[in-house]
């Protein structure tokens, strides 16, 4: 269970959460790295829970780690727009509250699966779609992204074109690729049927060809979902491995032995 529960946005219904998880000996006077994770479940219905494992693993390593809660189709009734708004409101709030949380700013990693992996692509690669009245001057742009199968690509090639009609184009990260983006490190299972293997080779090209960093692991034979902790722990653990030598390698984990 997370350390803290933290309101950070208000909405029609209710309060949207963060729940954070706290590393040993953490105080709020710390800089510490950070990273922020976001559900899967097709913009529809998920659960926060779903990177509770991730979080305590990287809180056991130093690092601020964060699941966010952020509006759906069946909680409330909006549409992926709603998504990508309360994930840029979630990067802005750790970065604007980072001293009362103990995170450097400047060390915020965000990451996500499937539809959660849309939302935290979004924060990097997609311009406004803020909330209205957000304080913009507040980047809602993270410093690295850790993405599990995300949705990349929005139309008809790709997971959610009608879900999203003619704002398609609007809200695919891959057709918005350019110079200066964040470091990404992508797993992806080459056998996935929900988000074609396609999208992700093409957006690894995409980042190269702008100059950008970008990592893609391939699993193969994987279907969609494989890196859960509940799905199949080994890859789990492969996964988590190999998100710790990309932030230790950015300098968000101190280098290995």
């Amino acid at each position: 269970e997370p350390d803290r529960v933290i309101p950070f946005k208000s909405v029609p219904g209710g309060e949207l959460t963060l729940r954070v998880f706290l590393p040993p000996a953490w105080k709020a006077s710390d800089q510490r790295p950070a990273i922020v994770f976001f559900f899967g479940g097709g913009w529809v219905s998920g659960s926060p829970q779903q990177f509770y494992p991730h979080c305590r693993h990287f809180a056991s390593l130093g690092m601020v780690a964060v699941s966010a809660e952020y509006r759906t189709q069946k909680s409330h009734g909006t549409d992926p727009f709603a998504c990508i708004a309360d994930g840029k409101s979630a990067v802005r709030w750790l970065r604007a509250h980072a001293s009362g949380l103990g995170i450097r700013p400047d060390r915020l990693a965000a990451g996500g699966g499937s539809a959660g992996g849309h939302v935290a692509a979004s924060t990097a690669l997609l311009e406004g779609l803020d909330e209205a009245g957000e304080d913009t001057g507040v980047s809602s742009v993270p410093n690295a992204l850790v993405l599990f199968n995300p949705v990349i690509d929005t139309t008809e090639n790709g997971y959610g074109a009608e879900k999203l009609g003619k704002r398609q184009l609007e809200a695919s990260p891959v057709h918005h690729v350019r110079k200066g983006l964040p470091p990404v490190l992508l797993f992806h299972g080459t056998a996935d049927t929900t988000v074609p293997f396609e999208n992700v080779t093409r957006f690894r090209d995409q980042m190269k060809k702008h100059g950008n960093r970008v990592e893609l692991v391939a699993y193969e034979g994987k279907a969609h979902g494989f890196f859960n902790y509940s799905r199949d722990k080994t890859v789990y653990q492969d996964t988590i491995r190999k998100a710790e030598e990309f932030l230790r390698e950015l300098g968000f984990l101190p280098a290995g032995p």
